[in-house]
C-alpha cells in the first residue's frame, strides 16, 4: 500500500486556518461595525440637538421677554443673538468630506455655543442647566423611587434602647 502524503501542506495548516478565520471575522466586523456606527451617530447626533434645541428655545423665549419689556440695550440681548448666530451655523446634515463645509469643527463650536449659554445664564441671574435626557429620566425615576419608599415606609424600631438618666443625659443600654 502505498500512499502519497504530502507533507508539506501541513506545515502551513495551522496559517491558512488562521488566515481564513481572519478574513472571515474581518468581513463580520466590516458589516456589524458599519450598523452599531450608525446607531451610535444617531444616539449622539440625537442627544447634541436635543442640547442645541433647548439653547435655542431658552434664547428665543428670553428674546421675547425682553422683546415685550421693550429692552432693547442689553448685555443679555447682545449674548441672546450670538447665541443664536452660534447655533444657526451649527450644520443642520451630516457634512460629507466634499462639502466646503467639511472644515467646520464641530466639537470647537458645540463649545462655543455652551459658552455663550453659560454666559447668557449668567447675565440673566439664571443657573445654567446643562443635563442630558438619559441623566433626567433615571434622577427623576431615582426621585421617584425615594419619594414612594419614604410614604410607604413605616416606623422602625430601633436596635438598641436609649433610657433617660434623672438628669437628662441619655444613657444607653445594650
Amino acid at each position: 500500500m502505498s500512499q502519497d502524503f504530502d507533507l508539506e501542506s501541513l506545515v502551513n495548516l495551522e496559517q491558512s486556518f488562521y488566515d481564513a478565520g481572519h478574513s472571515d471575522g474581518f468581513a463580520h466586523g466590516q458589516i456589524h461595525g458599519l450598523i452599531e456606527g450608525r446607531a451610535l451617530g444617531r444616539e449622539k447626533g440625537f442627544e447634541m440637538w436635543e442640547e442645541l434645541g433647548f439653547y435655542e428655545g431658552f434664547a428665543l423665549m428670553w428674546q421675547a421677554v425682553y422683546a415685550s419689556q421693550g429692552k432693547e440695550d442689553d448685555r443679555a440681548l447682545n449674548h441672546i443673538k450670538h447665541l443664536l448666530e452660534l447655533i444657526s451655523r451649527f450644520p443642520r446634515v451630516n457634512p460629507s468630506s466634499s462639502d466646503s463645509s467639511s472644515d467646520l469643527d464641530i466639537p470647537k463650536l458645540f463649545r462655543q455655543i455652551r459658552s455663550r449659554y453659560k454666559a447668557l445664564c449668567s447675565s440673566l441671574g439664571v443657573r445654567p442647566s446643562l443635563r442630558a435626557s438619559s441623566d433626567t429620566q433615571s434622577k427623576e425615576q431615582s426621585m421617584k423611587d425615594d419619594f414612594d419608599d419614604t410614604a410607604n415606609s413605616k416606623p422602625e424600631k430601633s436596635v438598641w434602647n436609649i433610657e433617660r438618666g434623672a438628669s437628662g443625659s441619655e444613657g444607653l443600654s445594650f
